[in-house]
Order: structure tokens, then C-alpha cells, then sequence
């Protein structure tokens, strides 16, 4: 009883600070951000809602308390069957999909009945899966957590807590005229491809502005929302990426990250080397017959639309001779981004679009499949700087949380010190630029 009441006031308390951020950081009525609301309001996703929703299930699966009774193997095989499932699910969500697509197919309903009734069947399994997957992977991240320092009297504050589920969509708007993120509004899941172009085409053609909808694996609210997904190892890491961003909302970097793009950026950075770095060992020591375990960038992964790219291309020992060398997504991207923030520093606003619709087709013809390549996009993914290269391209502040990364004794060192850094000025300082 005494720990459900602790972890009712725990999940309270967060949850009010990540709502008072959210408030905080919405600009004022005459902002970009609610000029973009007007096109928005009907599909924006409702996140008091999903958290009250969120904190109800945990609260369940604490009152269960079962992963404590599970050893070791009996806990790998919860996850892998929990896993399973949804792949399974996956698996019948695209035949339905395909069947309502089928122009031949006249009786739809007649024709996805056996689809329908497995998918009940397969979501209810998972519910009875799920919960109990989720504290063993909560448990063995928290536990990862606590080895590598990051404790308060003993244990990660806040607690570790996660609930997969669909993720929304978001809206980024940018400048045309220069590369900022001035809005980022989270959209209800399912938005279809062409409902997303007439979204953005909209906010654009409405606001002069550089508009992209981008799918997101997690969002850093309390508890924390994951996307569904079979690749354990991009899920541990997840977890612990936007763990991190709760630890770091206790903290001044936390607290001001939408203060400047400068901070934006640090947090996101120090969450990803973060998630890296902790989502390894948790595959290392609890699934290490998963191998070792890659981490794609987001940037590549996420807007490649179904992961293809997340996938290096193959070439045979056989043809290394003749062939090209192999296309490389990160140093390709940077390139693009250096050129695009050179164009527009010069007021070539249209020639920097049409170069980078140009090499859009260059990324597709690589297997890259990008939708759109505009300034929202760089907006977006150039905050997230864990590696060289990228959407970042040459912005200084990735490299200076890789360096503070490098020059600090441990993981726990360098979120503790970079925490609470309220500029990008201390960062410099910090290692010496």
C-alpha cells in the first residue's frame, strides 16, 4: 500500500511539471505557434488525457507486482512473446489494410472477417502481455540506470515508467529564410500521407513558411510514451531516451529546452548519447543472445517512412573492386544541410528549395525514402547531433555534448554536469572552445 501511495504522489508530481513545461513552453498568442494552431486544432493530440489514461495502467501494474515473482528466462520470455504479438498484430493490420485497398474486393466487411477476429483476439492477448512486459523492461532499464550512477538515494528519480502505445505525428514549422524549429504541434496517430501533404501544404502556402509532418518513437511526458515495436533493442534504448528527458526536467537544461534552439538541441543530444549508452548494456547483460545491438539514427530510420534505412546497403567481396563506394546517409546529409544553410545565409531562399528537392531524389534513388526534404526537416533532426555528420550539419553544439561526453569520467558524470547548464555558453566553457 505504502508503495502504490508513494508512486501516485511520484507520478502526480512529474506529470504536473511536464504539463507546467508544456504550458511554459507555448508561445503567446501573436506567436508563430498558434498561427499554426489554427490549421491544427481539430487533429492535435491530447496528451492530459493520454497521461491520466497512462498513470491509471501503471498504477494497475504496480498493484500486480508480478515481474518481481518472474526469474530471469521467465522474464526473457514474457518480452519475446509480448514482442511476438505485436508483430503479429502488425502482420494483420496490413492484410486488413490490403483488403480495404482492394479495388476488386466489393464486400469488405465479408472478406476481412477472419482479420478482424484475429486482431481481437491478438489485442487481447497483448493486453494480458503487455503490462507485464513493460515492468520487466521498466526494471531492467532502471536497473542499468542505477549501475551507471544516475541515482537519488539509491534509485533513478523519477522512476522509470513506460506505457507503448501509437505515437502522435507531429507538425514542425520552420522559417523559410533560415533553419529554426518556431513550432511543434503534436498530431492525432493514423494521419494518412495525403492528409499530411494537405496539412502541410496548408500551414505553408497560409503562413509562407517550411512545414513537415514527421512520425516520432517517443515522447518524454510522465510516463513516458514509447511507440509499439518488435526491435527490442531500439525499444530499450527509447525507454531510456525519454527517461532521460524526465530526469532532465527536474534540472535547468530540462527545464529550458525550448528556451533556444541551442538548448533544444543539448537536451536532445545528451538523451540520445544517453539511450545509446544504457539500451546497450541492457541488451549486453539481459539479451545477449540478441547479438550486438545497433542503434539507427533517427533521422535516417524515422523519415525513411517504413525503417529501410536504418538497413546499410550490401555489396559482395566479389564486386568491391568495380562498385562505387557504398552511400553514406550521414556525411550525404551534412553536405546537403552545410549547402542549404549557405544558400539561405545569402537570401536564396528558392534556389536553396530546389537543391534540396534535388538531392531528396538523390537520398531516394539511394534507398532513402524521404518524402520531403525542406527546412522543417533539418529544423527537426539537426537536434539530434549524437554522431558526426547529418541533418545537424555544421552547427557546434553536437560536437560540444560529444565532447563533454568524451571528457567526462562516466555516463553519470556528464548528465550531472551538463544538467545544469541553463546556455550553450557554459557548454563552450565546459570544454574549452
Amino acid at each position: 500500500m505504502l508503495y502504490r501511495i508513494r508512486r501516485i504522489f511520484e507520478w502526480s508530481f512529474i506529470s504536473a511539471i511536464c504539463l507546467m513545461l508544456f504550458t511554459y513552453s507555448a508561445p503567446r498568442a501573436t506567436s508563430q505557434f498558434d498561427r499554426v494552431s489554427v490549421y491544427t486544432r481539430d487533429i492535435e493530440f491530447d496528451y492530459i488525457s493520454w497521461m491520466l489514461d497512462a498513470a491509471r495502467v501503471k498504477i494497475q501494474q504496480g498493484a500486480v507486482g508480478m515481474p518481481g515473482y518472474l526469474n530471469r528466462e521467465s522474464s526473457k520470455v514474457v518480452v519475446s512473446d509480448d514482442l511476438f504479438v505485436t508483430q503479429q498484430i502488425n502482420q494483420a493490420n496490413d492484410a486488413l489494410n490490403r483488403v480495404y485497398a482492394d479495388p476488386s474486393i466489393t464486400d469488405k466487411t465479408a472478406a476481412s472477417a477472419r482479420i478482424r477476429a484475429e486482431l481481437a483476439a491478438l489485442d487481447k492477448q497483448q493486453a494480458s502481455l503487455a503490462p507485464i512486459a513493460e515492468a520487466i523492461l521498466q526494471g531492467q532499464v532502471s536497473q542499468v540506470a542505477a549501475d551507471f550512477g544516475l541515482t537519488t538515494l539509491g534509485q533513478p528519480i523519477p522512476t522509470i515508467s513506460f506505457h507503448s502505445t501509437a505515437v502522435p505525428d507531429a507538425l514542425i514549422v520552420s522559417p523559410r529564410d533560415h533553419i529554426e524549429e518556431v513550432a511543434n504541434i503534436s498530431l492525432l496517430p493514423g494521419l494518412s500521407v495525403d492528409q499530411q501533404a494537405a496539412l502541410e501544404d496548408r500551414v505553408d502556402k497560409g503562413l509562407n513558411v517550411s512545414s513537415l509532418v514527421v512520425p516520432i518513437g517517443g515522447v518524454g511526458v510522465y510516463p513516458t510514451m514509447i511507440m509499439q515495436t518488435t526491435d527490442l533493442a531500439w525499444l530499450v534504448s527509447t525507454i531510456a531516451h525519454e527517461w532521460t528527458h524526465n530526469y532532465l526536467t527536474l534540472r535547468p537544461l530540462g527545464m529550458l529546452y525550448d528556451a533556444s534552439p541551442e538548448l533544444r538541441t543539448m537536451n536532445e543530444t545528451t538523451a540520445d548519447i544517453s539511450g545509446t549508452e544504457i539500451g546497450a548494456e541492457v541488451m549486453k547483460r539481459y539479451y545477449p543472445e540478441y547479438g550486438s545491438a545497433s542503434f539507427p539514427d533517427a533521422s535516417t530510420s524515422l523519415s525513411a517512412g517504413f525503417g529501410l534505412a536504418a538497413f546499410p546497403r550490401i555489396i559482395s567481396n566479389a564486386d568491391n573492386a568495380a562498385a562505387p563506394p557504398p552511400f553514406n546517409f550521414n556525411a550525404e546529409m551534412h553536405t546537403t544541410r552545410v549547402h542549404v544553410d549557405a544558400l539561405l545565409a545569402q537570401g536564396k531562399i528558392t534556389e536553396a528549395e530546389a537543391y534540396m528537392e534535388q538531392r531528396r531524389q538523390i537520398f531516394v534513388q539511394n534507398g532513402y525514402y524521404i518524402r520531403k526534404l525542406n527546412q522543417a526537416y533539418f529544423a527537426f533532426y539537426g537536434a539530434y547531433a549524437d554522431v558526426p555528420g547529418g541533418a545537424a550539419g555544421a552547427d557546434p553544439v553536437g560536437p560540444a555534448v560529444r565532447a563533454l561526453r568524451v571528457r567526462s569520467k562516466s555516463l553519470a558524470d556528464f548528465i550531472n554536469r551538463i544538467a545544469w547548464m541553463t546556455s550553450f555558453d557554459e557548454l563552450k566553457k565546459a570544454v574549452g572552445q
